[in-house]
């Protein structure tokens, strides 16, 4: 693997810049250079964490403490050793036929999606039409952020990229399903927030005395299906 560089986050911390865009191409370079990061074992390593463009991976410089040398120039050479020689094969990363698929309910709409009617209008559809491609997409996730258990999802149809809310709502609900720019995600626990809300399910994103905590992971597909109101009231009780 060529075209990154490592930089410093402190002195516990390093970044691992990969590109400088939200794309699937740069993203699935991520997840290649995070599963070899990750498979190195390297001493010290306390957590190797994707982005869209980069990775961070934390580290305790203890371990890499030599005489003459600081820990991050120590552990920078050898991370460029171990990324130069990768040998995950990167369309394997976002693969979709060996990806695990989640597949979350949606209801989509009415009061659980207040933006639906803006986000049609903005792409110039009709709503149930901003339904069945939203629900259509083959989505990854292309990291966790914002909030614990919050995935940022790749895959969104262009035609339903709509600019954020000009004012942010205070108050965002769990499980809201909504589209910020060209991502779409579900906030995991009520939030602030500023991105378009076209539906809600019941799934549970985050629950700390689960393992794993989040349902979502980076890697992982996920696939959207349309649900009535009556079957999101099933499936809150």
């Amino acid at each position: 693997m060529s075209g990154f560089t490592i930089e410093a986050l402190g002195d516990e911390a390093l970044l691992v810049r990969l590109g400088e865009t939200i794309d699937t191409a740069v993203n699935t370079r991520v997840h290649a250079a995070a599963a070899a990061l990750a498979a190195a074992n390297l001493p010290g390593v306390r957590d190797v964490a994707p982005a869209y463009a980069s990775v961070c991976l934390r580290y305790d410089p203890t371990a890499w403490a030599a005489p003459g040398q600081m820990p991050f120039d120590a552990l920078r050479v050898r991370l460029d050793r171990v990324l130069r020689g990768a040998t995950i094969p990167l369309q394997t990363a976002l693969d979709s036929d060996t990806a695990p698929v989640v597949e979350i309910p949606v209801c989509y709409g009415g009061e659980f999606g207040p933006d639906l009617d803006f986000v049609a209008a903005h792409a110039g559809l009709p709503a149930a039409d901003v339904i069945a491609a939203h629900a259509a997409g083959d989505y990854h996730v292309a990291m966790l952020g914002f909030a614990p258990g919050f995935a940022y999802l790749l895959g969104l149809d262009e035609r339903l990229h709509t600019p954020r809310r000009a004012q942010p709502r205070t108050r965002v609900p769990a499980g809201s399903v909504a589209i910020g720019g060209a991502q779409t995600g579900i906030y995991p626990r009520e939030l602030p927030g500023g991105w378009q809300i076209i539906g809600r399910t019941n799934a549970t994103l985050f629950d700390a005395t689960r393992a794993p905590a989040a349902l979502l992971a980076p890697g992982q597909r996920v696939r959207f299906r349309p649900v009535d109101a009556a079957e999101f009231a099933r499936s809150a009780r």
